[in-house]
């Protein structure tokens, strides 16, 4: 079998249902497989691109349970290893802080 690796701008064969693609990968933010595949046949090709257009790995568990899935999903799309892919860019959630703490001089 000939071993086929897509590149950016190659374009992938259409994408073809699977019978799991309703299987829920990201539970914190309720993503399925048939949605990345989709965005991977749509041209994402990173982690990080797809962490941004479908925020796996961005819920409560900041992708401790879902990226090893997500990026295997990708790399069989994209007929590479998953090893090949990079690791997405860690940042630690963020949320919105008063402004008051800031101006707080009290000893």
């Amino acid at each position: 079998m000939e071993h086929i690796v897509y590149l950016r701008n190659d374009i992938l064969p259409e994408m073809k249902m699977e019978t799991d693609d309703d299987l829920v990968i990201c539970r914190c933010e309720e993503i399925t497989k048939g949605e990345i595949r989709k965005a991977v046949h749509d041209g994402l090709r990173t982690m990080n691109e797809i962490k941004r257009f479908l925020r796996p790995g961005m819920g409560p568990c900041q992708g401790l349970s879902c990226t090893p899935l997500v990026k295997q999903i990708i790399a069989r799309e994209l007929h590479v290893s998953a090893n090949d892919l990079d690791e997405c860019t860690a940042r630690p959630p963020v949320r919105a802080i008063e402004a008051w703490i800031y101006g707080d001089e009290r000893e």
